[in-house]
Formats: C-alpha cells, structure tokens, sequence
C-alpha cells in the first residue's frame, strides 16, 4: 500500500471534501482525486461515492478510515516522542494555534508556565480561525489549539478538551462617556453607545442573552472580530465595552478607561484543545496543571 495515498485519503475524508483537502495539502483537487482513486484501485474498493455534490464515505471507507486514524495517530505519537527525546538535549518545540478571539493578555498568561520550565522551549504560535486551527491539529501540523469554545462533535476531527478556567466580565469607558451615562449598572447601558465582539466570538450571544434578560437596548455602534481593535474604539470614548474582568488592572491602564460595572452572569470560558487524551507533552502538561492550580476566575 502506497501510504502517501492512504494519507490523501485520510485528509479528504477529515476535511469532508477533495477541495478543502487539496487546500489544506496545497495541491489541486485533481492531482489529489487521482491519487485516492490510485488507492481504490490498489485495494480493489470503493472508498467514495457521490451523494449529490458532496462526497461520503462508502462502508469500506469508513472502515479504512478507522484504520487510518491509528495508522497516522500512532505516527504523531512518535513523532512527539522522537521531538521530545531529542528536546531533552536540546530545545524543546511547542506548537500552538490560538484562535483569534482570544485577548493577547489571557493567551501570555496561559502559555506562560510553559516558557517557564527548566528545559529551554520554542514557541511557535500561530494565530486563526478556530475550525482552520483544528483542521492543522489534525494534521499533526501544531501541538495544541487554545480557544474559547470546546471541540464538538460538530467538527470531524478526533481530538480531546482539557479546560483552563474562566474568568466573569466586566464593563469598561473613558470617564468622559461614563459621565454622560445615566442611571446604575446595568440600565445605564440601556441607549448608550457599544462596541461589542461579533458573531463569530463565543461570548457574542451569551451578551445578546444579557441584554434581553435585563431589558436592555444598547445602541450598538460596532461589532469587531479583533478584542483589540474594539478596545482602541473604546479609548477614543466611541462606546462602552465588555472584556474579561481578569484583565481589569491591565485594561484600565492601557486604554486609559474605568470599569462601569462587573456580571458573573456572562462568563468567558477557555480550553486547550489536543489530539492527546492523556497529556504527555511536557509544554501542555505545564499549562493544564498552572491553569488547575490558578483557575483564571477573578
């Protein structure tokens, strides 16, 4: 058995489709058709058929894809034992995939405890969408996803949660906006400018929910996909916004606002996200354990 086409196999029927596959391989979705049939050929089965444009997997498929998990998970494994014996005489590579929804500062002090073991260790970080990052970890291309969503079974890939902590919200503007508000927290909100996070963000419709509970219309001035471009609007006084309370001493210091008022009703949730059950690489071993023993609740 050609194991390059087994591979091309495993990735296509992962990815759920030759197109997204041949992207995540960087080939064209021809040369990676004629390699699977390459491998339906050598086997003498059907691996795909059509169901209306898509593609699904036949019974042999699924069955050859069972196989094909271990195959290539047993590769990962040593892989990260090779990466991690040779690291013992030299430095250890750690790589992580952050979802772009996550604050910076939160991402430091998560990975932090792994910067800080007595074996020297590269970072490589690399920052995306939270499904992109997943379709990599798959691949065995990064060690490790951080995101503020756990895996579902929604995403087809066999991968394990290890959450990290949470942490409440809290609301912040410039001294100037807060004196124009009017009323207590939370119906001071109610009409005010607000810089909110967008749908894409896992607390987007926990602050939705929220709003409705407490009967309040914001007038909603913008919605960002980066936390840090929404907190320099908020510098500026456009609006009022919400970040994590751990956060606090951190934001009120580089974006020159105060803290309007806190709810433990939201809360922002972290995980790290591995193709390991039980952790075994030293990096993400030091960050599950810092984040047990300093659960980031404010």
């Amino acid at each position: 058995m050609n194991f390059k086409h087994l591979h091309y196999f495993w990735v296509a029927a992962k990815a759920g489709g030759i197109v997204r596959a041949g992207e995540q391989l960087h080939t064209t979705p021809q040369t990676l058709s004629g390699q699977i049939k390459l491998l339906e050929s050598s086997l003498g089965l059907q691996l795909f058929r059509k169901a209306g444009r898509q593609l699904e997997l036949t019974d042999d498929g699924r069955l050859a894809l069972s196989y094909a998990e271990q195959i290539f998970a047993l590769g990962a494994e040593m892989e990260s034992a090779l990466r991690q014996e040779q690291g013992k005489q030299s430095v250890l590579e750690f790589r992580v995939g952050v979802a772009d929804s996550v604050a910076k500062s939160v991402v430091y002090r998560l990975l932090e405890p792994a910067m800080s073991m007595s074996q020297p260790v590269r970072l490589i970080c690399s920052e995306g969408k939270f499904p992109d990052l997943l379709a990599q970890l798959g691949l065995n291309r990064i060690d490790l996803v951080m995101a503020e969503e756990p895996l579902t079974n929604r995403f087809n890939i066999k991968a394990f949660n290890h959450p990290l902590g949470s942490t409440p919200m809290s609301f912040f503007c410039t001294p100037a906006l807060g004196a124009t508000l009017k009323g207590t927290f939370p119906k001071c909100l109610d009409a005010a400018p607000m810089l909110i996070m967008g749908v894409s963000a896992s607390i987007h419709k926990p602050l939705e929910g929220w709003f409705a509970k407490h009967q309040i219309r914001p007038r909603v001035i913008g919605e960002f996909d980066d936390g840090t471009l929404m907190k320099t609007f908020g510098r500026e006084g456009r609006g009022v916004f919400m970040s994590a309370s751990v956060l606090e001493a951190e934001t009120i210091a580089q974006y020159g606002v105060e803290v309007i008022g806190r709810t433990e009703e939201i809360m922002e949730y972290f995980y790290a996200v591995s193709v390991e059950r039980r952790i075994t690489h030293p990096c993400v071993a030091a960050i599950t354990e810092s984040a047990r023993r300093q659960f980031l609740t404010h």
